[in-house]
């Protein structure tokens, strides 16, 4: 057997390290609470945990942690040795079940978005059983990690986490009502599964080290495009070089270990980009996966002498990058609710779950807008193999033509077929081509058993999109369920599967998404257009969403009020660093570079005059003049940068805060931005002051 087969989930404790070690009676109770969903037995904490940490200590651990999702954009931890000291001084090793189920991080310091005051520190991490326990090894040596959720006091959510089981809780209750409808008795479980496509950049770690920019914001906040980009698309697909293959080679020895299973690797469109795609896993799993991911990602990087950058756009000029959100449902018994079969104009049952996610899309699209925002996907979204903030759903044409069918009928007869693809060599086989071409412009397609959806962006949890998805699904279940009853017959089941597509149909868009037309063509079909994060925010506070997520026990309307008071916190805080930034860059470094180049061209034309009274100085004249009235423009732009910062940094906290940042603060950024870039241009290598984007990307 191949090494990696044998190393794969070495570092998790599995399904079979639980079998193995833990009694038959114990290890049934657990795994009926992790397949079933069934409230975890206190009981068995203290011998699970045994267990566990003889497992951990086995592998060298000498502290646990609970691992946690905080609302920081990235996870936490606190970590407790082993070590404790019995009644007579003697060391020993201790972990008991209270240590396994229940952790007391310190809430007052992580977002709370006003659920919890400064002086009210008391929060509660609770175990995750169904997101197995992983070992990591690193500086700091062997660490047993414990996936948890992270509560108040007073119970209510201050992670990714908690929603998320909440939200995987709903669309199973309604799925099953849904697949009882169509006979099915013996699914137990309807799962949400997903595959999280992963992309990233990597830059030399030297190179990064002598830019502010990436070392404060994590993208360049100047920089001019070199002579080259990505026009040729020779980066895409193409042979991995090097260094980056042993870095790729690394990541997945690393992720393996952990029971990621990354299958995918390959060059992405822009130059120093790539990506990464595992195989397809429970939800929440898949969540947690992805987290440890992104930061294996950046750990190995370290190892290589680069640095990954997982903001949505380190560049500007080339693709951002963003994280495909591949969703589906299946039954515990492994039926994927979300597979046509060879005839979908027949399959009664796919059709209605089509249509009813269609509707749910249709009725929550700011809500799925809002779940890809982020301030840096501000900067990705509508261009460059990212889909336009305006959300629709691509369906292909085979289901486009049932779905037709059943609006004007009622029914459908025929399904459209692929056909042969025939390439006209000989040695090349002829093969069946699917019913349907992919469009890599759309927000949410359909991709023959899944859905896509391609807004997220690449530092982003996984969590607040499959929350969104799950629910809002959920809903148009409960809907259908509760419109057509437990036993329909196929004509009613056909009448209101018509009857939703021509409700919903106007979200459905099969085009170019990037074409001029088409915002003017979804404006017209009332499709809601949120350029920004800091328009998408108010959209989980309005009544429809409230509603929506109290109606599933999703989000209370407090923990929705604390998000939105917490991102519109979070967007001003970020761009303001970022203007700080640049100020700093513009002030400390560009300025003086500039300067001196000045005045060693007007230097230059001095020596010439002076050598060669007649000596055409007309280069030097115009190469002064042009860098003189850009680093006027310059400094005139950083001054009105200032005056919008300082206005906006008046402001009390909140949204009106963030959209001074947005609207006022983030043009000024980009008004400095412009002169700086055309100075890149003009002013000597060796005189400009930090790496161009030729030296990092290429």
């Amino acid at each position: 057997m191949s090494d990696f087969l044998q190393t794969f989930s070495c570092d998790v404790f599995t399904d079979k390290e639980m079998k193995a070690r833990l009694p038959k009676e114990v290890y049934g109770k657990l795994k009926k609470t992790i397949e079933a969903g069934t409230e975890l037995d206190p009981s068995i904490a203290d011998t699970v945990a045994n267990a566990m940490k003889e497992w951990a200590l086995e592998r060298g651990a000498t502290h646990y942690t609970h691992w946690f999702q905080p609302l920081t954009g990235v996870t936490a931890e606190k970590h407790d040795a082993f070590l404790s000291i019995n009644k007579q001084g003697k060391a020993i090793l201790d972990f008991e079940g209270k240590h396994l189920i229940k952790g007391e991080p310190d809430a007052s310091s992580f977002p709370s978005g006003g659920l919890r005051a400064t002086f009210e520190a008391r929060g509660y991490t609770a175990w995750d059983c169904t997101s197995p326990a992983f070992l990591r090894e690193d500086a700091l040596g062997v660490t047993l990690c414990i996936p948890t959720a992270f509560c108040s006091y007073t119970g209510e959510s201050l992670d990714q986490k908690t929603p998320l089981l909440r939200s995987m809780q709903a669309i199973d209750k309604e799925s099953l009502r849904l697949v009882r409808m169509f006979g099915d008795d013996k699914a137990k479980r309807i799962i949400p599964m997903v595959g999280a496509e992963q992309e990233y950049f990597l830059v030399d770690k030297d190179i990064y080290n002598k830019r502010k920019d990436l070392i404060y914001t994590g993208h360049t906040l100047f920089g001019a495009m070199p002579p080259k980009g990505q026009e040729l698309s020779d980066h895409y697909y193409g042979i991995i070089n090097e260094r980056v293959g042993a870095y790729m080679k690394d990541i997945n020895q690393e992720l393996w270990k952990l029971g990621v299973p990354a299958k995918t690797q390959h060059n992405e469109g822009a130059p120093s980009q790539h990506e990464l795609a595992p195989l397809y896993e429970q939800c929440n799993i898949a969540t947690d996966h992805n987290q440890m991911t992104m930061e294996t990602m950046k750990r190995v990087a370290g190892r290589h002498g680069m640095v990954c950058l997982l903001h949505e756009k380190p560049f500007a000029g080339v693709n951002g990058s963003g994280k495909h959100n591949n969703w589906s449902l299946a039954t515990d018994l492994g039926r994927n609710l979300l597979k046509p079969g060879d005839k979908p104009h027949e399959n009664l049952e796919f059709l209605l779950i089509l249509t009813c996610v269609i509707k749910a899309v249709d009725e929550h699209a700011d809500l799925i807008r809002y779940s890809g925002s982020n301030v840096g996907n501000d900067l990705r979204l509508g261009g460059n193999e990212a889909p336009p903030a305006v959300i629709s759903v691509f369906l292909g044409e085979q289901l486009q033509d049932i779905l037709d069918q059943f609006a004007e009928k009622g029914s459908a007869t025929h399904s459209l077929r692929g056909g042969k693809l025939k390439t006209g060599v000989a040695v090349l086989p002829d093969f069946n081509k699917d019913a349907t071409d992919r469009n890599r412009t759309s927000p949410f397609a359909f991709t023959g058993n899944k859905f896509e959806l391609r807004i997220l962006g690449s530092s982003d949890s996984l969590a607040m999109s499959n929350i969104v998805l799950n629910t809002i699904v959920a809903e148009a279940f409960k809907d259908a369920c509760d419109e057509l009853g437990e036993h329909p017959d196929q004509q009613e089941i056909g009448k209101y599967i018509a009857k939703t597509f021509k409700e919903h149909r106007k979200v459905v868009f099969n085009g170019n998404g990037y074409d001029a037309d088409w915002v003017k063509e979804a404006k017209k079909r009332g499709l809601p257009n949120l350029k920004s994060m800091v328009d998408a925010i108010p959209c989980i506070t309005d009544k429809k969403a409230v509603d929506l997520f109290e109606k599933f026990g999703v989000f209370t309307k407090s923990e929705l009020d604390s998000r939105a008071e917490i991102e519109f916190e979070m967007y001003a805080k970020e761009i303001n660093i970022e203007a700080r930034t640049m100020l700093d860059i513009a002030t400390k470094q560009i300025i003086p570079a500039v300067v001196s180049y000045i005045g060693s061209l007007a230097g230059a034309k001095i020596a010439v005059n002076t050598a060669v009274p007649t000596a055409d100085t007309s280069v030097q004249e115009t190469l002064v003049s042009e860098c003189s009235a850009l680093l006027a423009e310059t400094k005139k732009s950083m001054d009105k940068l200032q005056k919008e910062l300082d206005k906006a940094a008046a402001l009390p906290s909140g949204e009106k805060s963030a959209r001074a940042y947005r609207y006022k603060v983030f043009p000024a950024m980009e008004a400095l931005r412009a002169p700086v870039d055309a100075l890149e241009m003009r002013v000597d290598k060796a005189c400009w002051p930090m790496p161009s984007y030729g030296d990092i990307i290429f």
